[in-house]
């Protein structure tokens, strides 16, 4: 099936919506839309932000957990020329103030589950001129169905160009603070042309959508469903059990898991017993997996297997490995592939000099693929794209083939069940405790999510201060897919003569024997 070319991410879905308006387009627990009504419906929730006088480029937060309503607030943002911004609803209330306040929404969607979350902070968002309930419920907030369906259902009309932003996503922050990733039509477009022809979505088949949609993994395997044609199974989290019932109730057809999604479904006790004959491939990525757990997963699941690898600063996969790769005498398992079409990809030294086959350096990339940039963040801007090529922050090499290898991480980022994990914003949360005189965390072998987080501490002689203890401090700072699992407590951090922690010190003893593998996010 060919999807038009060279067009906005807003063309491609009025193409799709006036191709096949009866086709169902998604299913969330008992409602299931057709592509008209999901058309219909996105129109209403373009016209209600432009009433809510939100202009051309105006930020429109969603704060809630995966639903049909999500993407049709991300569909009506298209067709309102503003921009969605995703919230990670793990979050703790300080980190969302900060992404809502940086981000300077103006209209707040939120799941009933946060509504108490927005009830302490309100007071600290000034930006924010409206906050609709998505599940309803609310006596503070409008509910979502009753705005939604008061607003006029015809096209506003309005048109987007190549370079206007349509997602905003927030990655973890080198300083202690998330950054604003600002992707494009081009970069969506860029990612819609570099996967046709290569994953075989089926028009009218199911498709499972699970990932968050915060996240670009979630985002994107949305936006492909809904423009392949798709019947996409929407669900509002995790859990492997109704995973493994939808596949075989609902004849899915096609998914993407993050490797520790994978380990827990081969892992599950129902799994031997589920019927997986629908399924005819998934695709994975965003974290650490092992061999094991590939090799498994294919006997298990017995359907083909695609592994990518890229960032949310390259809107998701700019490699990709094809299920062929997957044959273990082959020797690539632990690769992510070779470049996309349209991707060009190096391996560079600290000069930013090219490496030959098999050296090891930081991976680079050049495509449409690339972010406009971080928001409101010209210098880190200018640090991570220089002349065009991002530079990843990841240390790999390629072999003689043309694979690339992911080898470990030029930068100290923590990847944990396919969520960036960023030292700094860990540490400062932990040297805010005042019986804390130092701090440093590390990455370290996790059989479930691939590495966590395991923090290092001095503290004072008559401090009396427990692993608990600073386990549970933390988890009122940060988000708890951040904080440490375990505390170690030392008398001094190795540092280097200029001071700076020499974190691989603390981390490579534990990974001693083992090979750290990283698919990227």
């Amino acid at each position: 099936m060919n999807i038009p070319r060279n067009k906005t991410i807003q063309e491609l879905f009025e193409w799709r919506f006036n191709k096949t308006p009866d086709l169902v387009a998604h299913k969330f627990q008992d409602r299931e839309t057709t592509y008209g009504n999901l058309d219909k419906y996105s129109n209403q929730i373009a016209n209600g932000l432009i009433s809510l006088n939100c202009k051309p480029d105006s930020r429109v937060a969603y704060y809630g957990k995966n639903s049909d309503h999500f993407f049709e607030c991300l569909i009506g943002t298209l067709k309102s020329n503003t921009v969605t911004v995703g919230v990670n609803w793990r979050l703790a209330p300080p980190e969302v103030s900060y992404v809502l306040n940086d981000s300077q929404s103006e209209v707040l969607f939120v799941g009933e589950e946060f509504y108490p979350v927005i009830d302490q902070i309100l007071d600290e968002l000034p930006n924010i001129k409206t906050v609709i309930a998505i599940d309803g419920g609310s006596e503070k907030y409008q509910d979502f169905l009753s705005w939604r369906d008061s607003q006029d259902s015809s096209n506003p009309g309005l048109k987007s160009k190549k370079d206007d932003d349509i997602l905003q996503l927030y990655t973890s922050g080198t300083t202690g603070h998330p950054k604003g990733v600002q992707l494009t039509n081009k970069n969506f477009s860029a990612a819609n042309d570099s996967i046709e022809g290569v994953v075989p979505f089926e028009e009218g088949s199911t498709n499972l959508v699970c990932m968050p949609g915060y996240h670009v993994a979630g985002t994107n395997w949305g936006i492909w469903g809904y423009l392949f044609g798709c019947r996409n199974i929407i669900i509002a989290d995790i859990d492997p059990g109704l995973i493994l019932e939808l596949i075989e109730s609902e004849k899915i057809r096609s998914s993407l898991f993050v490797p520790a999604v994978i380990l827990f479904l081969i892992s599950h006790p129902n799994a031997q017993n589920t019927d997986f004959s629908s399924l005819n491939f998934v695709l994975y990525g965003a974290s650490p997996i092992a061999d094991d757990t590939i090799i498994k997963a294919m006997e298990i699941m017995k359907c083909d297997l695609f592994q990518v690898y890229g960032l949310t600063e390259t809107t998701g996969a700019i490699t990709i490995m094809m299920p062929d790769d997957h044959d273990p005498s082959k020797g690539k398992l632990r690769s992510c592939g070779k470049a996309l079409d349209g991707v060009e990809l190096k391996v560079v030294d600290e000069e930013g000099n090219d490496l030959e086959t098999g050296k090891i350096g930081e991976v680079i990339s050049k495509s449409d693929l690339n972010m406009k940039g971080y928001w409101n963040k010209p210098e880190a801007t200018n640090e991570s794209i220089v002349d065009g090529w991002f530079y990843s922050g990841d240390a790999g090499f390629f072999d003689q083939e043309g694979y690339l290898f992911i080898h470990d991480r030029v930068k100290d980022m923590i990847v944990s069940g396919g969520e960036n994990i960023y030292p700094a914003e860990v540490e400062n949360a932990l040297m805010s405790h005042n019986e804390i005189l130092d701090a440093a965390v590390v990455g370290v072998p996790d059989e479930k999510w691939g590495e966590s987080v395991k923090g290092f501490v001095v503290i004072g002689e008559n401090s009396s201060l427990k692993e608990d203890d600073i386990i549970s401090y933390s988890r009122a700072q940060i988000a708890a897919y951040k904080c440490p699992k375990s505390i170690e407590f030392i008398k001094e951090l190795p540092r280097n003569p200029s001071g700076k922690i020499l974190r691989r010190e603390l981390r490579d003893p534990y990974w001693e024997g083992i090979d750290r593998k990283v698919s990227g996010n």
